[in-house]
Formats: structure tokens, sequence, C-alpha cells
């Protein structure tokens, strides 16, 4: 796909790939979930629902599933985000964020909830609750070497940390 883009008055064409991304919808129930989605076009990651309403205790950590699974293709990778407003307004945040999906994973998607703040939260079922990024990724190998090559700035190995405050 080609597109236009015009920057300060100056216009230049970009190529933006799109990738088709098979989704499964894991709950049947009424009323229907909806399923991961942009919100507007531009986008960059689509928002992913609660399954089932949850109270999330203050403090407290709760594995929450969307009723959706995918199917990314290898070369791509998911990560799982927190939604910025739902951080704000209720200190709800994703734990191990991002959370990782790989390419081989065909099991729901779920998403590890954190409540920061000093209050029970409700989740209600269909409610967004966090945010599906899909990024190209490079594929790689480990070759096992005696040496390293020089690093290319002065911190070397100098370790977790070094880089400053």
């Amino acid at each position: 796909m080609w597109v236009i883009l015009s920057v300060g008055g100056v216009e230049a064409s970009t190529i933006i790939s799109v990738v088709s991304i098979p989704i499964k919808r894991l709950d049947t129930a009424a009323p229907a979930l909806e399923g991961p989605k942009r919100i507007r076009s531009g986008d960059a990651a689509a928002d992913l629902p609660a399954r089932h309403t949850v109270v999330l205790a203050a403090g407290k950590r709760e594995l929450v599933p969307t009723g959706f699974a995918i199917a990314l293709p290898v070369g791509f990778c998911g990560l799982i985000l927190p939604r910025s407003g739902l951080a704000l307004r209720s200190g709800i945040s994703v734990l191990n964020s991002p959370g990782l999906i790989d390419s081989g994973y065909r099991g729901e998607l779920q998403v590890i909830l954190f409540n920061s703040g000093q209050e029970d939260v409700t989740i209600e079922r269909g409610q967004r609750i966090a945010q599906l990024l899909i990024q190209q990724v490079s594929q790689f190998h480990f070759d096992e070497v005696d040496e390293l090559p020089p690093s290319t700035d002065d911190r070397g190995a100098q370790g977790f940390g070094s880089s400053g405050a």
C-alpha cells in the first residue's frame, strides 16, 4: 500500500505494509464481545477487552482473559501494553509490561492487570483493559565466541546502571 504523507508542507511517499492477523473468537456468549480493534484508523495498537467482569482489589493482580486468540506469522510478535487512561483514572496497569506474545502462541490472549490504587476497581465485561501492538521482529541466533568485539562507546563492560542517573 502506498501512502502520501505531508509533513510541514513537504509531501513524501512511503510504503506501509499491512499484515492480516487471523483472530478466533473464544467467547460466544451474549452480548457479543467486541474484539481487539483500533479506535482510530492511524492508531498503533488495538484495544483488548475483558472477557469477564473482575473485581481487582487494591494492591492485587489478576490474570484477565480477553476471549480472543490470534495467529501471528513468524517474524512478528505481539506486545501487551497498558492503557494510559485506565492507569490515570484507576491506577490499573499491565504488570509485566510489555507482555510478549510469540508467533507460535495460539492460546487465549490474557492480561496480567495490577491495581496500584488504594481502592478496589471493577473491570466490566467488554471494558478495554490493555493494548495489543503487533511488531515485526528480526530472526536471530547466537554465536558463542571467546571475545566480544569492543563497544562503540566508553561504557564497555562497566555494568548495569553505568550510563548514569
